[in-house]
């Protein structure tokens, strides 16, 4: 008997496709795109498409592992889940007992993006527990706060509405690699005389198919946002009226303009003044005009910033709630679950002390200290292969006296560290909803297969976590679909974008439509701001003491040089999404790796010749945090002072490795923060780059 069982993707992506997995005799026969549903359209991605061989890889986990040899050796034997559970027990009762539970962190981010396998599991049993709360900044955390502060929420137009756009600016992000679904409706605009404009330091997949590719200094976009801003104004294109009735603190902003002449921004920017004058003409002049964001355009030290001055420029030709205009950034907060239904938190302890997860390797290391902490529970997370500064994140797990536990599908890079692995199950193997933050629609994922091995959810390990640790509460031992009732009834008693959407309703249809008042963000120019207009000047900021106005500001660049200091002068490392892993999820996949080919780094011929590298030669990438080796790609698709690699790799896949068990780009970015929310600052991170001798 042949069954279809429609799902959904869970990994971090804004389209969050639909999905039907055809199964025969138990076994998942075939993966495709759901051609029903309004985003997938019948298709996937190159990452999700091979996901039968994520779920049958021959290195999946089967039971439960105890570390047998070192920390970060990877040497396991398999024991029990009664056993493993009961061990872990008995570490946090002991360490509870010592330090309290605050000397415990849980640290998870998206390796499944699933209403009750991540939102729900990062709640409950750890606030019943009383443990740290995790700062989950690492990937969008100054974006988010500055367009909320900014237009109020993350609202954004459908992907179809770009069809209509005479203009797009595509501003430091490559959607052909990390939002694909978004690509027929931007080719479609082509084809309807839409101009794209692609800005970014290097010549993406994206930029190669663009009308302009323009090509800034890393972190300066900020003043190139208030440099076209001061155009805009000088030659009055904007749109006065727009500005008076709709937002707040416009004249202050108007004096702000005044210090980003194009002739300094020029010089900040490495761009030519003729060029911001024309990107700054062609957008004023053009309506419906849309700016696409996401999120690497700010994983910078002036990351908030810089997305305060691109929300501006909507503001400034009033394009906001104007059909296939505005900003298109992300839809996540079109959906508001009900907090208490979802985290319980009124039934357990007072919330524990936040630990910013970019900070992992200062915090295992001593910065944080009342408590100690003393374990560490990771599940849908690689942190050694994902996070900044990852040589201190390896000697941080690499102390005696710290007790880890990793939940996974697979040893990761940083399961070899564990004292505990436990197997994961996939996608096709548990139950959950999912919502997409680049579009409007939950779609429910059905169960396909049974767990291969032991393999077990977050919810279900947390569930036997509960058990031993004595916590008899009726929401810590719900099914999911219990949950999902429980969180979609009380979401929908107070919102009415929820009404009629009920668990049955989405078993039944698969994939479900909010029901939003309108499909244009901000059609009413009513923005859930507290003046409820673009606020321009932000009052919140200035009671935190930061910058109130959009700006930009030269604010000390990291400088880590290696010992000793070379003579050539740095580099600024790029380090965006790969084409073929979504973080480092699927980076141990044969066919994609070979896809993704040897890990490489882009460098400038200029920059190339300056050092005596050759294309195609092993280069050294180092800094004072630490170092890794990759194949130079000499190319003119980066722009001088600017070198790339992709993010995502396995240290323990390193081609270059001599026996240290390998590296990968994250063992030179820097855990600094940026300027708001606790913003990881990954490309502002300077290198030094040469041939590898050894």
């Amino acid at each position: 008997m042949l069954e279809k069982i429609h799902g959904a993707c869970p990994h971090d992506c804004p389209d969050t496709c639909g999905v039907i997995t055809e199964v025969k005799n138990g076994q998942a026969i075939k993966f495709y795109g759901d051609p029903e549903h309004t985003i997938t359209q019948g298709w996937l991605c190159a990452k999700v498409r091979p996901y039968l061989e994520h779920v049958y890889h021959p290195d999946r986990l089967q039971t439960p592992l105890r570390r047998i040899g070192s920390k970060g050796a990877g040497k396991f034997a398999e024991i029990s889940w009664a056993e493993a559970i009961s061990e872990i027990g008995q570490q946090w009762r002991t360490i509870i007992a010592k330090h309290g539970a605050e000397s415990i962190l849980p640290y998870s981010y998206s390796g499944t993006l699933g209403l009750v396998q991540m939102g729900v599991c990062n709640t409950r049993f750890w606030n019943r527990l009383g443990t740290s709360q995790l700062e989950r900044a690492i990937c969008g955390a100054a974006a988010e706060y500055a367009v909320q502060l900014t237009i109020g929420a993350r609202h954004a137009p459908r992907y179809q509405d770009v069809a209509d756009s005479r203009l797009v600016i595509i501003w430091g992000n490559n959607p052909v690699s990390t939002a694909p679904h978004f690509m027929p409706h931007l080719k479609k605009a082509q084809r309807n005389g839409c101009r794209v404009i692609v800005i970014d330091p290097r010549c993406t997949r994206t930029a190669r198919g663009a009308d302009w590719h323009i090509a800034p200094i890393p972190g300066t976009d900020g003043a190139l946002a208030m440099g076209m801003a001061h155009v805009i104004v000088a030659q009055n294109q904007h749109d006065e009226a727009w500005l008076q009735q709709n937002s707040f603190g416009w004249n202050q902003l108007r004096a702000r303009l005044a210090d980003y002449p194009p002739e300094q921004v020029a010089t900040i920017t490495g761009l030519s003044e003729q060029t911001i004058i024309d990107l700054a003409n062609q957008y004023a002049a053009t309506r419906p005009s849309m700016i696409k964001i996401a999120d690497g355009l700010q994983r910078n030290r002036h990351g908030g910033q810089t997305i305060r001055a691109i929300c501006a420029l909507p503001a400034l030709t009033g394009q906001y709630g104007q059909p296939s205009g505005g900003l298109m950034y992300s839809t996540s907060d079109y959906v508001k679950w009900d907090r208490e239904a979802m985290r319980h938190t009124a039934d357990c302890p007072p919330l524990g002390r936040s630990v910013n997860m970019n900070r992992l390797g200062a915090a295992l290391t001593g910065e944080v200290s009342d408590p100690p902490i003393q374990s560490l529970y990771v599940f849908g997370a690689n942190p050694m292969a994902a996070s900044p500064n990852a040589g201190l994140i390896a000697k941080g797990l690499q102390r005696d006296d710290l007790f880890t536990v990793v939940h996974d599908l697979f040893l990761t890079d940083t399961a070899d560290y564990a004292d505990i692995v436990l197997p994961a199950t996939s996608q096709l193997e548990q139950t959950d909803l999912n919502k997409g933050y680049g579009h409007t629609w939950l779609t429910y994922n059905q169960q396909a297969i049974e767990p291969l091995g032991q393999a077990k959810s977050n919810w279900q390990v947390l569930q036997l976590l509960a058990t031993e640790m004595g916590f008899d509460e009726p929401w810590l031992h719900q099914s999911v679909d219990e949950v999902l009732t429980e969180i979609l009834e009380a979401t929908s008693a107070n919102s009415s974008i929820f009404v009629g959407i009920t668990l049955e309703r989405l078993k039944k249809e698969h994939t479900v439509h909010l029901n939003l008042p309108h499909e244009i963000p901000f059609v009413d120019l009513q923005f859930p701001t507290p003046s409820g207009k673009v606020e321009l000047y932000s009052a919140r900021l200035a009671q935190q003491g930061l910058d109130p106005l959009p700006g930009w500001q030269d604010l000390s660049e990291d400088y880590a040089p290696p010992t000793p200091e070379p003579t050539m002068p740095p580099l600024s490392l790029l380090t965006g999404a790969a084409h073929h892993f979504t973080s480092t999820s699927f980076a141990n996949q044969a066919s994609l790796l070979k896809r993704e080919n040897t890990p490489f780094l882009e460098i400038h011929p200029d920059d190339a010749a300056a050092r005596q590298i050759m294309d195609g030669q092993t280069v050294v990438v180092e800094n004072g945090r630490g170092y890794c080796k990759l194949k130079a790609v000499v190319t003119e698709a980066v722009r001088p002072g600017v070198v790339v690699s992709p993010k995502g790799r396995w240290s323990k896949f390193d081609p270059f490795a001599n026996g240290d068990g390998g590296r990968n780009v994250n063992w030179t970015t820097s855990d600094e923060l940026a300027d708001m929310a606790g913003q990881s600052t990954f490309h502002s991170n300077r290198v030094w780059v040469r041939v590898d001798n050894e």
